[in-house]
């Protein structure tokens, strides 16, 4: 199922400030949230819709990033970065506010659902050949990251020792202070100290993690990268980052593409272009040359008469295109050699091939310059 445009899922354009995005999301939310359409499972799926556009469109690195690359911007991985209910009210969960007798802190419950750890996002570097862009690759990476505790199976609990609810917060994971101040009580509620917004402590700590339920680790894993990408792209792969504390969820792993450059052709967006040189004879009386292409060689004619300066055009010799179909052109810059050391011989046949007129200068008003050759291809 193609996946619809974060802006229109939102139902707004792409020049909406930070404070027009939170609006739209919050009263698209407030629309399919589970409290009020119990067991629909349509409202769910917008639910959880509106969370993923608001997860990109809020944060200025993923909005930049999706605005340049669409969707495969993002990762590529199908609908949605894989966020459970329980993601997105622990990510956002303070947008609901108090409408509808406090949720947002979950299915119809009238006390704030206290704080879901999430681990950090990881970054690595990819570098790719222009072959391995041109049709999509899957690397396999290893990489240096927290993980879940073996011990305590990420709990943070030593021995399977229990949770006791936070005294200080009753398990809410939030304190109210009320102030008074000239202009009557102030009320403000803030995370909990004691138990940093969780609403429950450890009663035994876990030796092996001191109770965090993470622990230094490496992981391999296989990632797949889609045709097309460019130099710089960031791609998103969801929970492949650290793992969160006492049974969190795992950040995301960032995957930043590094191009290697290629040996013999240069990319343009999604062409690709090729400079190559033939001698003065062979423009005269054309001829056959190989040029490389990401598939392997190619044979290309080149007709009697070419100037220095024409561009041939291999269709669909380039780069996919990332997230469509087809693929770009190679452009091949032909460029006419002229020789700068002569023999005497050569200097006296050149000399004779001077005097004919069909060696002279004689531009057809018709032929293009070369500016406008460039335009066309690109027409």
């Amino acid at each position: 199922m193609t996946k619809r445009d974060y802006y229109e899922v939102l139902e707004i354009t792409k020049d909406s400030g930070e404070l027009e995005i939170k609006k739209a999301y919050r009263k698209l939310a407030l629309k399919y949230h589970p409290d009020k359409n119990p067991g629909d499972k349509q409202s769910e799926e917008m639910f959880k819709e509106a969370a993923e556009a608001y997860e990109v469109l809020r944060d200025p690195a993923k909005r930049e990033r999706y605005d340049r690359f669409g969707h495969a911007g993002m990762g590529g991985q199908g609908s949605g970065f894989g966020m459970s209910m329980d993601d997105i009210f622990s990510n956002f969960g303070d947008i609901f506010g108090s409408a509808f007798g406090g949720f947002g802190g979950g299915f119809g419950s009238s006390t704030r659902r206290r704080r879901v750890n999430r681990g950090s996002n990881l970054r690595v570097k990819v570098k790719l050949t222009l072959e391995e862009i041109a049709s999509g690759a899957e690397k396999k990476i290893k990489v240096n990251k927290y993980i879940k505790c073996d011990t305590c199976s990420g709990s943070g609990a030593k021995n399977g020792s229990a949770y006791n609810t936070c005294n200080t917060c009753r398990g809410s994971g939030q304190v109210t202070q009320i102030t008074n101040t000239f202009l009557g009580q102030m009320q403000t509620t803030t995370t909990c100290p004691s138990c940093g917004g969780e609403g429950q402590t450890i009663a035994s700590k876990c030796i092996s993690c001191g109770g965090d339920g993470i622990v230094k680790g490496e992981d391999v894993m296989s990632i797949n990268i889609p045709a097309g990408v460019a130099d710089g792209m960031q791609l998103s792969v969801s929970g492949k980052g650290n793992a969160g504390a006492r049974g969190g969820i795992n950040g995301d792993l960032i995957v930043l593409i590094e191009e290697i450059e290629h040996d013999e052709l240069i990319r343009d967006g999604n062409n690709l272009i090729f400079d190559t040189y033939i001698s003065f004879p062979d423009a005269v009386i054309g001829c056959s040359i190989d040029i490389p292409t990401l598939d392997g060689k190619a044979r290309v004619k080149i007709d009697p008469g070419t100037q220095s300066g024409k561009v041939l055009r291999l269709k669909g010799k380039g780069i996919q295109h990332l997230e469509s179909y087809g693929r770009g052109d190679l452009l091949v810059n032909i460029n006419v050699w002229v020789p700068q050391n002569l023999s005497r011989e050569e200097r006296t046949t050149l000399d004779k091939l001077n005097q004919s007129p069909n060696f002279a200068p004689s531009p057809e008003k018709s032929q293009k310059s070369f500016f406008h050759r460039m335009k066309d291809m690109f027409q």
